[in-house]
């Protein structure tokens, strides 16, 4: 059996920016990644985390225009944050993909936002074992720091007993 390292993923983060303000993700060969989406949501307030999407083969400005949230309740007051992957250098286009994926769907699983209850169901616990997420930057309600081995089932049947000493008396 092939033993599995775990794969670190950092995201640094920037925001908030408008509807109005997309163009401004869009022009840059950096602005691809995840984003995250602020507003107001009838159960659970105003200013929450509402959702969680990925943009890949394309802008993060582009992708949100094309999910029409100018029809939502008060879109006047979403906020984006842009959220795009950093290391030490930036990986062949396959694999900077397939981590945008993934970091997306551990965000998603982990945090569960409102408007993504769809995704939920079709998120393989499997796949996100392995993997570890920084944020960095304006993370907003993120977690700084999020970890497939605690937010999975991988460690589910494991067997461990709590330490402790022997006392002589």
């Amino acid at each position: 059996m092939r033993k599995r390292t775990m794969k670190l993923i950092q995201i640094d983060w920037e925001g908030p920016f408008t509807l109005d303000e997309l163009h401004l993700l869009t022009n840059n060969s950096h602005d691809y990644g995840i984003y995250q989406i602020y507003g107001k949501h009838l159960v659970y307030g105003k200013d929450v985390l509402l959702y969680i999407g990925k943009a890949d083969q394309q802008t993060i400005g582009k992708r949100v225009s094309q999910e029409n949230w100018w029809n939502t309740n008060d879109s006047n007051h979403l906020k984006i944050y842009a959220g795009r992957l950093a290391g030490e250098h930036t990986p062949a286009e396959a694999i900077w993909s397939k981590e945008i994926d993934l970091a997306e769907k551990l965000l998603i699983h982990v945090h569960k936002p409102a408007y993504n209850s769809k995704s939920l169901s079709l998120i393989r616990d499997a796949e996100l074992q392995d993997i570890h997420i920084l944020n960095w930057g304006d993370h907003r309600d993120l977690l700084p720091e999020i970890s497939g081995l605690r937010w999975t089932s991988k460690l589910d049947t494991m067997t461990y007993e709590i330490y402790s000493y022997t006392i002589n008396e």
